[in-house]
This record gives structure tokens, sequence and C-alpha cells, in this order.
């Protein structure tokens, strides 16, 4: 079995306590989007501890051409993030976010705040490193902090190989990539899907609409990742 959907299998099983509950773990989540970037680095995405399935394309997919039925993740208010935030205040847990733009992020930690307001946020930063060697200085600095959680949005790829050094600098805590949810949350929208695009499976029509930035990769994604996905499971 191909190792992105053995690794999804795997932690479909996974329990959100167990998830927020174990130390020195890593995740991300994949949607059909970013699942053709992981297929091009296997080598990055095989080194997390957890890949969730993040949309009801990729859950559906998996289903048709494996006969698994797995649960959609995401790291949104729709699914993991106010589970985890919950988490975070009722155990006093520490937070750190790199993510987005800084006004975005400081605008999202504030709009947090209002509905956990025990929330500890030991530091956060924008998402963008002028330099590899600023991203490691960033890497050891969260190191020497050792926050509970490490919530990271930067882009595919680019968030998965900032958790990877991190744990390399001896991050001891557990963290997640969170895609766009922080610019998400800065639009005064922590509830940025309608009921009625998460109840009719069409967050991400709904992202098209709202986001013209994403119109592009998705369109690529509807003609690229059926072909792809198809193929992993043929030959893979």
């Amino acid at each position: 079995m191909p190792i992105l959907i053995e690794r999804i299998l795997a932690s479909n099983q996974l329990s959100l306590e167990h998830v927020f509950a174990i130390k020195n773990k890593i995740y991300t989540f994949l949607n059909p989007v970013s699942y053709l970037t992981a297929l091009d680095h296997r080598n990055v995405f095989s080194q997390f501890d957890g890949i969730f399935a993040d949309g009801s394309v990729l859950v559906s997919a998996i289903r048709m051409l494996y006969g698994k039925s797995i649960t959609r993740r995401s790291f949104d208010m729709t699914s993991l993030a106010p589970e985890l935030f919950s988490f975070a205040e009722k155990h006093k847990k520490t937070i750190y976010i790199v993510a987005s733009q800084q006004e975005q992020v400081e605008q999202a930690i504030k709009i947090f705040r209002q509905r956990w307001p025990g929330l500890d946020f030991v530091g956060y930063r924008n998402g963008y490193f002028n330099s590899e060697k600023e991203m490691e200085e960033e890497a050891e600095k969260i190191a020497g902090l050792q926050p509970d959680f490490l919530i990271a949005g930067m882009g595919v790829l680019t968030q998965e190989t900032f958790l990877l050094k991190i744990r390399e600098a001896g991050f001891q805590g557990i963290g997640f990539t969170c895609g766009g949810f922080i610019h998400q949350t800065a639009k005064n929208e922590i509830d940025y899907y309608p009921d009625w695009a998460g109840r009719m499976n069409m967050r991400f029509l709904y992202r098209m609409y709202k986001e013209k930035h994403t119109r592009k990769r998705y369109l690529q994604a509807a003609l690229l990742f059926p072909s792809r996905f198809i193929h992993e499971r043929l030959f893979g």
C-alpha cells in the first residue's frame, strides 16, 4: 500500500485524546491539492507521526479506491481546532503559532482569546522567513521555550519542512500544520464556513468563492488529482 495512504489510514485510528496527549509528535493534513505535492515529496511527509485526510474529496477517493471509510479531519473550526483549543484551555497547555502575516496572526490570537480566554500563547510570529538561517533560529527559539502545542501555517511543504526543523532542534511538544486557518480567522471569521457548506461537503467551493487565489490550485487538483491518485493505486 502507498506510504501516504498507509499513514492516513493509521492516523484515522488515533483518537483526539491520544493526539493531544502524546508528546514529541508532529501532524499534518492532506487535501487533493496538497496530496499532489506530497506525492512528489514522500520523504518529507513520511517523517510525520500522523497525516489526516482534510476534505471530503480525499475521504471519498480513499473509500472508492481502497475500500476504507475514514473521518475527515482538518485544522479549522469545523474539525480539530476547537477541540485543541478547548483541551489547551482546560489543561493549561501552552501554544506557539507561526503562520500567515504578522498582523493576521496577532488578530487571530485576539479572536481566539475572545472564545477561549484561558488560552496561554507563549509566542507567535508570522510565517515568512528571509532566509534559512532565520528559520533555523526560530526553530531553536521554539525548542528552547518548549510549548505544549505548536501550530504552523506557511503553505504546503514549507510548513512541513519547518516542523521537521523544529523537531531536529529538540522540540518535544506536539506540532500541527494549519494551512490557511490563521489567515481565515484574522478576517473576523472564526467560523469561516457557513453551516450549509459543511453540511453539503462544499467547503472547497465556498473557499474558491471567498478566496480567488485558491481557484487555480483547486482547478489544477480537479484535473491532476484523479489521474495521479488512480495511478498510485494501480502502480504504487
